[in-house]
């Protein structure tokens, strides 16, 4: 364990796992995990640029927690599964080039509105929902023409970039997709976001000031939380839990504008 924390103070490895957890469970659950991740990064001693890739490379551990906990919302579904993935994944990728190209801040005043339009059709999904199934075909499909595919492709490009609440909008574009039960929808976004991070990790990894002991000791803590995640999503009400959800959207998107502003 040593090998894997060092460089961070032992006194802040606590911090960081208890981050981690509720990074898994917040991410898992609401698309929402760098709301608890990048600012104990920040706490731990990392520089901005170093905590944003160090955060992207641990929050993979988000995915696999949260696959291993969704077993029984991801089962059958492999096909639709596979087209999110490669979808976001190549948004993902563009999203890395991007951020490696350009400044981050570039997005800084428009993330907070992005945010705040996700936690928006969180909220009025079903009557959304009900006007995407009139103008589609199939509207059970798991991407249901083009519309959404690039939709998928953008907040996968948006988290490959910039990252913070593209869980949320994730969530938005594929609640408008398909009827099925928020767990189920819940289940697709964590793989689809999943694979944007995949991509943009894998990039950074190589090409980005990781820190890997930060990044490790941050990872073993977002594999519990969201393998946990799923169990939460699966018993708690629905209706409630997507005012909660997108009550949290608002919340962090008033907290990014106010950031945005006063830099």
């Amino acid at each position: 364990m040593q090998a894997l924390i060092a460089g961070i103070d032992s006194g802040r490895v606590p911090l960081l796992l208890a981050a981690g957890i509720a990074s898994g469970l917040a991410g898992s659950i609401a698309g929402l995990a760098s709301l608890f991740s990048y600012p104990a990064l920040l706490a731990a001693g990392l520089p901005p640029v170093a905590a944003n890739v160090t955060n992207t490379v641990a929050l993979f551990s988000n995915t696999v927690g949260s696959a291993v906990g969704s077993r029984e919302e991801l089962r059958g579904q492999r096909a639709r599964l596979v087209r999110l993935a490669v979808t976001a994944a190549l948004g993902g990728a563009i999203g890395a080039a991007l951020l490696l190209g350009t400044p981050s801040s570039t997005f800084e005043l428009v993330v907070p509105w992005l945010v705040a339009l996700g936690s928006v059709l969180i909220l009025i999904r079903e009557p959304l929902r009900r006007l995407t199934a009139r103008l589609s075909t199939d509207p059970a499909s798991s991407v249901p023409g083009l519309p959404v595919a690039c939709a998928v492709l953008l907040v996968g490009l948006y988290g490959g970039y910039f990252g913070a609440a593209a869980g949320v909008l994730m969530l938005a574009v594929l609640s408008l997709s398909a009827t099925e039960p928020l767990p189920v929808t819940n289940a697709g976004k964590n793989i689809a976001t999943g694979a944007a991070n995949v991509t943009a990790a894998v990039a950074y990894a190589f090409l980005a000031p990781v820190d890997w002991s930060a990044a490790l000791t941050l990872g073993v803590g977002c594999f519990v939380g969201a393998w946990m995640g799923p169990a939460v999503v699966r018993r708690l009400p629905e209706a409630p839990l997507r005012i909660a959800i997108a009550l949290a959207g608002f919340g962090l998107a008033w907290t990014l504008w106010r950031d945005a502003t006063a830099s």
